[in-house]
């Protein structure tokens, strides 16, 4: 039988050495590295496949002719991918509106050059295609490159099924394809799950399911989003509605509680004056209540919003083109019909080896618990587990210090250890030193914007000879900069390190080798000049 995602025409054994649930980052790393490493008679099932979202159901009534979900799981398809090059696109866009100026470039607008209009379906469109190039990547290489043994390329070893996988018992998986009615049944003597995470949106929101989106559709939405809200305060709700305003459309962010949780809160509340500054609107201590279609929706295409102020427990409404909800998101784990331990909200508690409740099962990536979710750590997980579960290494992942960057409008954030808060929980505030710093890049110079807005700060740990523990940084190029500072930390950097090494000037960067005001001293952190 010739299932989905397979290319060839052997048949599909009925047991696998190796049985992966989920195509994205993890999986698909995992998956390529057993084929590697293991021995020639090896025989390892890939499964990949997604439902839709409820916007995508929305614009085909139901149907689900034409999905695919392609392998490279949230991050090549809805996350980090099309998030970036949208950020970009907002970059480019306040270069051309308010820098470009200073510079010596004039508007263009007599010569019929750019006049800093935005096309939304000309990005959309683009990123789309980039996508794709990079799913046909993904396919290639599970289909091809890593599908046969290096030494007999007669020899298939891995097989790519774009099929559902729902646990019969613990060694055996039913597989469905929902758009052909296709139905197998494999098992597996180890099983790793890799099936990753999906937004939230509330069910005791009258409307939202009905109405509103996640970041599972923004990047791909047909027509221009308009003046939208986002529900929430993640990095996820943060970025898009930063990122929109950047491309010129009306932002909203509704946010509950505070922003970021779980980052540096110092750090974190600077993002949010920057993307005020720049004309978001945050309706602060407030929540959703119901969505329903404006009185004018026909014409207008709107949906009205009513929410409630906690501060006040009055109830407001809105209008807007679009509504996104960035809540969180959970585990896509109750789909597989396993009794595991796992958490409330359904991620998956596993061992320092990734082995959950069941020895033959084990889980990387965004659906276990208290791990952080981001792509390269998933990547590495799978890459390790691989080499342990084919006796080729040792090595345990290592989830501390681990380095992350936010891509919010004007200001990105970039962190690596500890925040402040944790910081200071954990060692107390007598043996932490905190070195801040307030600063203008010269790119910023000729054109007087967000004079003094850079802001960098490193933690030490005093007793440890002032070890570094900590690094944050908000401005340009955040993800560039904490990248480098990540090798230090994971190193066991000193701050007496960062201050013997020389800067590279002019930069942003170079302030980590500058800072020598604490803020137990008090004084200020402005910085004058370069």
């Amino acid at each position: 039988m010739n299932l989905g995602g397979a290319t060839n025409k052997q048949e599909i054994p009925a047991h696998f050495d190796y049985i992966v649930i989920g195509g994205g980052s993890g999986g698909l790393s995992l998956s390529k590295q057993l084929s590697s490493l293991s021995s020639k008679e090896t025989r390892i099932c890939l499964l990949d496949y997604r439902d839709p979202s409820s916007q995508w159901l929305r614009e085909r009534n139901g149907k689900l002719n034409g999905w695919m979900w392609q392998l490279g799981g949230t991050c090549v398809n809805v996350g980090c991918i099309p998030k970036k090059l949208m950020h970009n696109s907002a970059l480019i866009g306040e270069g051309i509106n308010h820098d470009a100026e200073y510079f010596g470039w004039n508007d263009g607008k007599q010569e019929g050059k750019l006049s800093g209009k935005h096309d939304w379906k000309t990005l959309v469109a683009n990123v789309q295609q980039y996508i794709k190039s990079l799913n046909f990547g993904y396919r290639t290489s599970v289909t091809q490159t890593y599908a046969f043994d290096n030494e007999d390329p007669s020899l298939k070893k891995l097989y790519y099924l774009n099929m559902k996988g729902r646990f019969v018992d613990d060694h055996t998986l039913e597989l469905t394809d929902p758009r052909k009615g296709i139905t197998k049944t494999i098992s597996g003597k180890v099983i790793i799950l890799s099936v990753g995470g999906t937004p939230n949106i509330p069910q005791d929101v009258p409307g939202a399911t009905e109405y509103a989106i996640t970041s599972d559709d923004i990047f791909s939405l047909k027509e221009e989003p308009g003046k939208t809200l986002v529900i929430g305060a993640s990095y996820i709700a943060l970025e898009t509605a930063s990122f929109l305003k950047g491309l010129g459309y009306e932002s909203s962010v509704m946010m509950r509680s505070i922003p970021l949780r779980g980052f540096d809160q110092e750090c974190a509340w600077k993002v949010v004056d920057g993307m005020k500054e720049r004309g978001v609107k945050f309706l602060e201590q407030c929540i959703p209540v119901k969505i329903e279609k404006s009185s004018d929706h026909e014409t207008t295409g709107e949906y009205t919003v009513h929410y409630k102020d906690l501060s006040t427990q009055q109830v407001y409404t809105e209008n807007y083109k679009t509504i996104m909800f960035a809540v969180g998101r959970r585990a896509v784990t109750k789909e597989l019909n396993i009794d595991l331990d796992m958490d409330e909200s359904g991620k998956i508690i596993v061992s320092d080896n990734e082995q959950t409740s069941k020895k033959h099962i084990y889980a990387i990536g965004d659906c276990i618990n208290k791990k952080t979710e981001l792509t390269p750590v998933a990547i590495r997980a799978g890459k390790l587990l691989a080499s342990r579960l084919t006796n080729k290494g040792t090595e345990l992942m290592d989830y501390d210090n681990v380095p992350t960057s936010i891509f919010t409008h004007p200001y990105e954030y970039g962190c690596c250890g500890l925040s402040e808060e944790e910081a200071v929980q954990r060692y107390g505030e007598d043996d932490i030193e905190v070195y801040i710093s307030l600063y203008s890049p010269i790119e910023h110079q000729l054109s007087h914007r967000d004079t003094n807005k850079t802001f960098m700060k490193i933690i030490t740990l005093k007793s440890a000879n002032e070890k570094v523990i900590g690094f944050h940084y908000v401005g340009a190029n955040a993800g560039e900069i904490t990248q480098g500072i990540a090798v230090a930390i994971k190193a066991g950097a000193t701050k007496e390190h960062f201050d013997n090494t020389i800067g590279i000037h002019p930069t942003a960067a170079e302030e980590m080798t500058l800072l020598s005001i604490t803020k137990r001293s008090g004084n200020s952190a402005e910085k004058d000049g370069c």
